[in-house]
């Protein structure tokens, strides 16, 4: 049976519609303020299918706790996706993950096996759905450590403004004005939702939902405990500016210290996977014996399962031994 071909429908399909979702993308933000108005006051002209589509996933998807938490990890990775659209993402890249793994596993095996590229379709399916989530908890750890390593001179930027007259709306105005980065976005978006009629306090309680930093949360504490009781929040700022410089400072120390270990990890974790890919290029028929299905599925079953949930065991082992916090 040649795969082949029903191989290249499926990517087929499966570009299609990553093409289709980012022409809506593309669409939704292409949409002037007239058409956004004439939508909300009911003189909208009727949408078409595709826009239709997207407009009923976002609906279905915003209605459930999974969507909520999806819509969550997007602000906090600076994405302009909705949350159906990250689904329809999702289903995208594990459609096209999945039969690139069916495919390469019938390259291996030098011929095609049934059991076998249902197999690598199912597990290269479930590792493509999880990929968009893997990148973007990556790009939000990256934005907010760079979030908490430009903090320390925010806050003494906020006390100096306020030293010299400003209000603390203003002087966080001057921060997204001046500032660069994830700061500057943040803090523009602050100024923003309290210019919309939010409380301060409801502005800085969303600002730490997108930036869940104890850094952050340290100085937000500060500020709405100065509005309860007053204070001289200069003072209390360029105190918290210091505890943040010092926090940065010994966690570079333990991160320097720590590095021969996280590289341990790294190395041991993936010397076997990359080993394997190795041989299974050069040779297939080598590693043949252990992807091939039998009964008992002794070889197909155990060797593979049971050597990944070691690995993926013994990387959390090493990098829970070198992660400290402080």
């Amino acid at each position: 049976m040649n795969l082949l071909p029903l191989i290249l429908i499926g990517l087929l399909l499966s570009a299609g519609v990553l093409l289709l979702l980012l022409a809506l993308v593309m669409r939704r933000r292409s949409v002037s303020v007239d058409d956004r108005l004439a939508q909300i006051t009911g003189g909208a002209q009727q949408q078409d299918a595709a826009v239709d589509l997207r407009a009923r996933v976002d609906a279905i998807v915003s209605k459930t706790e999974r969507g909520s938490r999806i819509g969550r990890d997007l602000a906090r990775a600076d994405l302009k996706l909705t949350a159906g659209e990250f689904v329809m993402l999702k289903m995208g890249s594990a459609v096209l993950v999945g039969l690139v793994a069916a495919w390469l596993s019938s390259q291996f095996l030098g011929t095609f096996s049934l059991p076998a590229a249902a197999g690598a379709l199912l597990f290269g399916g479930v590792l493509g759905s999880f990929l968009p989530d893997l990148y973007v908890k990556i790009r939000a750890r990256s934005r907010i450590t760079k979030f908490n390593d430009a903090l320390a001179d925010t806050c003494a930027m906020l006390a100096s403004s306020l030293r010299s007259g400003y209000s603390l709306l203003q002087a966080m105005d001057l921060v997204a004005r001046e500032g660069s980065g994830p700061v500057a976005t943040e803090f523009r978006r602050v100024v923003q939702e309290v210019g919309l009629g939010l409380s301060t306090e409801k502005a800085l309680e969303n600002l730490y939902r997108r930036v869940p930093s104890e850094d952050l949360d340290l100085m937000i504490t500060a500020i709405n405990i100065q509005h309860e009781v007053g204070g001289n929040l200069s003072a209390i700022l360029e105190s918290i500016a210091h505890t943040i410089r010092e926090r940065v400072r010994i966690k570079g120390e333990i991160r320097t210290l720590t590095a021969q270990g996280r590289i341990s990890g790294y190395i041991i974790t993936g010397l076997p996977v990359a080993l394997a890919i190795f041989l299974s290029l050069i040779n297939p028929g080598y590693m043949a014996p252990i992807f091939t299905f039998g009964f008992p599925p002794n070889a197909w079953c155990c060797l593979p399962v049971t050597s990944g949930v070691m690995i993926v065991a013994g990387y959390f082992a090493i990098m829970k031994i070198v992660n400290i916090d402080i």
